[in-house]
């Protein structure tokens, strides 16, 4: 099977094991990816990125102040000094000569529309005298004629603005009936300049523009109107807007062509989509010159994101604002005007001119064109790209393609810290987008989706740990003890019931003596004491990681190693068969002095431990089945347990076992070739820990070490005089005799040179 082959089975493996996961973390992928490509948009998730984009619009803001531009403000001390508006053109007269005359302005726009005539005055109606019921006064026509210049306040206000860089300020409405007022600038853009543009670009069915003789005298103009969002709030300005066919530029786009010499406006044009319309979306408003040009990138309606430097009003901090009363009282420091670009606007809540904006419930409109009119002296937007949609629906669809299939292989921690990251990552990339290069990228759809796709995961890697907990308790909770249980729960995808080859330590573990002593104990006796045997014996299994396998009348069988893997397997395994034989110790002493109810009694144990390659899982019938380990090394670990009795001590080991249990210190038993098997192993029996070795028993080893070499070679004279060393040691030692005895019945036969010194035995 080549790689490509191997790599797409383990795919569909995957697959198989996790396709409902997967399935359902798709689900949010989908609706999220149908709203950011435009298929199924959702009003709730436009409104929670609008506030993303609020947040991160207030955390960026510089709050400095712009000095080049000054608000000249219709505030409510102006209200209070010079009466309710509308003022008189009079005192717009006089507001504007002081402006330019007394102040030296650079530029000044209006952000109010003189739509009526004013006729505060009164030659209106001194006219109609003259011309009705004082016809024939010829003094008083003459005076009239006299007075009348000084009396016609528009006309002194169109003189007042005449030849002078003046933006006048004009709104567009959608009037149902189309109502119209006044007289509108010059338009910047024809309709025939822009092929097959869509309806996306703002329009307009009114306006309200300046009487006539104030259009003249200031022939340029733009419209204030901004453009306010589903939720009331105002995070873009229209630079262009489209009426009766034709495109006119908003007030801070014809201060800025006036401060820079009117150059031509031109749109950038780009098709919306490649189909059969070729429709056309601005994506651009380009400036030109003479010798030069410069785009403005703008959004499909023909506007641009306010790039709002501060809180606003006054108190705002972002651009010096003047009282109206104080600039014609002539109080406002000159210094503070001269050489400025001036708005003139209102502050006042009686004048309607207040805005909700991401920066501030209530902040003034004259503020959002101050705003507007900084950037584009700076030439620094804030944009969004036609692309941004393709752009954001192929960055959520891959993003979460990769979450689906890469989150059901992490664990907990690891897929916290992977949808944690990516949040992370994705808000500091959308943040640095939008500081360095002024790019407005939707962030609210991709950080649902992640957090959603994550949601489905935990919510479902929850139930089913929960799910695979129940199994793996009703699995193992009998085999193993609780603490395993509970560290088996952690992963519970590593458990399983299925068969498989590892290496493990058996034990075999067989009361001597249970048999005699049960004959002289009525039942309830036994079962009281085997109960309490197989209590103490069981305990210390699983204090030392070891798994139950099964009590088979008074033996217990148990091995290390599995469900729980456990390294020191064959250590532990020894050192549990140890803590046995002890514990027993106690067992016998409590029954010698009657504590349980039987003096005289005394109960020894057969151990037999060996190491290798198992079969573990769970086996048996459809009646009944169980967690257990098969094979040949599981069956000699039987057959070692029966020949504690032969060696008289009760623990036998395996050389394997005894290889990995470095700890210890061993007494070598023999060699012996088991019925059912032709090769011979080493037997032996642990003797202490190394560190708890005393020096006797380090002779006696020693000893014992030399004899058994003697007796492999048969040096029966040297054999005769080590064992009686080792006799007078330990009199009573089973195993000296058991070597005795069997000097005793070589010493009369010749040196065999095929004796290999392998006792067979051929009986379980």
């Amino acid at each position: 099977m080549n790689g490509q082959a191997r790599t797409d089975k383990r795919f569909m493996r995957y697959l198989k094991r996790h396709w409902r996961r997967i399935g359902l973390s798709l689900l949010p992928l989908v609706v999220v990816f149908l709203h950011s490509s435009g298929v199924a948009p959702m009003a709730a998730l436009n409104r929670l990125d609008a506030m993303m984009y609020d947040v991160r619009l207030r955390t960026t803001m510089p709050k400095t102040l712009d000095e080049r531009i000054v608000i000249v403000d219709i505030d409510e001390k102006s209200l209070s000094e010079l009466g309710r508006w509308p003022w008189s053109r009079q005192k717009m007269a006089s507001l504007t000569q002081s402006l330019f005359g007394h102040y030296q302005v650079v530029l000044l726009g209006f952000d109010v529309v003189f739509a009526e005539a004013d006729d505060s005055s009164g030659l209106k109606q001194l006219q109609t005298l003259a011309r009705s019921q004082l016809s024939g006064d010829a003094e008083f026509v003459a005076h009239l004629a006299q007075l009348a210049p000084a009396l016609d306040y528009d006309h002194l206000f169109a003189e007042s603005l005449a030849d002078r860089p003046v933006v006048a300020g004009f709104y567009f409405n959608n009037d149902p009936a189309g109502r119209t007022s006044g007289d509108l600038p010059a338009p910047v853009m024809m309709g025939q300049d822009s092929g097959n543009p869509s309806n996306a670009i703002t329009q307009w069915r009114g306006f309200g523009a300046n009487i006539p003789a104030l259009a003249q005298a200031a022939p340029t103009a733009g419209f204030f109107n901004s453009l306010t969002d589903l939720d009331g709030v105002v995070r873009s300005l229209p630079l262009v807007a489209r009426y009766a066919d034709q495109y006119y530029e908003s007030l801070s786009l014809a201060m800025f062509r006036r401060l820079t010499g009117m150059p031509k406006v031109t749109p950038g044009w780009a098709t919306a989509a490649p189909d059969a319309s070729n429709q056309l979306v601005l994506q651009q408003i380009v400036l030109r010159w003479p010798d030069k040009s410069f785009s403005i990138p703008v959004d499909e309606r023909g506007a641009v994101w306010v790039p709002y430097r501060g809180d606003g009003g006054p108190q705002g901090g972002s651009f010096n604002y003047v009282a109206a009363s104080d600039v014609l009282a002539g109080r406002a420091p000159a210094e503070q005007l001269k050489g400025k670009i001036v708005l003139v606007g209102t502050t006042a809540t009686g004048l309607v001119d207040l805005r909700a904006t991401p920066v501030a419930a209530t902040f003034p409109g004259v503020e959002v064109q101050a705003n507007a009119l900084a950037s584009l002296l700076d030439r620094r937007f804030l944009v969004r790209p036609a692309y941004a949609e393709g752009y954001e629906a192929m960055l959520v669809l891959l993003l979460g393609l990769v979450l689906a299939f890469t989150l059901p292989l992490l664990r907990a921690p690891a897929a916290v810290a992977t949808g944690v990251g990516l949040v992370v990552a994705l808000v500091m990339l959308n943040g640095w987008l939008y500081v360095s290069y002024g790019l407005v990228w939707q962030l609210a759809p991709v950080l649902l989706m992640t957090v959603a796709v994550f949601g489905v995961n935990v919510g479902y890697g929850y139930l089913m740990a929960s799910h695979s907990r129940r199994e793996l308790i009703a699995l193992f909770g009998t085999y193993v003890p609780p603490e395993f249980v509970q560290e088996m729960i952690k992963a519970p995808d590593r458990y399983t019931m299925r068969a498989k080859s590892e290496e493990l330590t058996v034990m075999f573990c067989d009361m001597r003596g249970f048999t005699r002593m049960s004959e002289q104990m009525d039942p309830v006796q036994v079962q009281q004491l085997l109960n309490h045997v197989f209590s103490e014996l069981t305990q210390l299994i699983g204090a030392n990681r070891g798994t139950v396998d099964k009590y088979m009348g008074d033996c217990v069988m148990a091995f290390w190693g599995a469900p729980v893997a456990s390294p020191a397997h064959a250590q532990l395994a020894v050192k549990t068969a140890m803590q046995m034989t002890q514990a027993l110790g106690r067992i016998n002493q409590a029954h010698q002095s009657g504590a349980l109810g039987h003096v005289g009694l005394d109960i020894g144990l057969g151990i037999g431990l060996n190491t290798g390659q198992m079969c573990v899982g769970d086996m048996g019938s459809n009646i009944r089945r169980s967690y257990t380990v098969m094979g040949d090394a599981v069956n000699l670990g039987s057959r070692l347990e029966g020949l504690s009795k032969t060696y008289g001590v009760s623990i036998v080991v395996s050389q394997a076992t005894q290889s990995l249990a470095t700890d210890y210190a061993w007494q070598e038993l023999d060699w012996v070739r088991v019925k059912g098997r032709q090769q011979a192993i080493t037997v032996l029996t642990p003797v202490a820990l190394k560190t708890d070795l005393t020096p006797a028993q380090s002779t006696e080893l020693a000893l014992w070490a030399t004899f058994l070499a003697a007796y492999r070679a048969q040096n029966h004279v040297t054999c005769d005089d080590l064992l009686a060393q080792l006799l007078q040691l330990a009199p009573t030692k089973p195993l000296y005799k058991l070597y005795a005895e069997r000097l005793a019945a070589r010493r009369g036969h010749p040196i065999d040179p095929g004796w290999d010194a392998i006792t067979n035995f051929e009986t379980k």
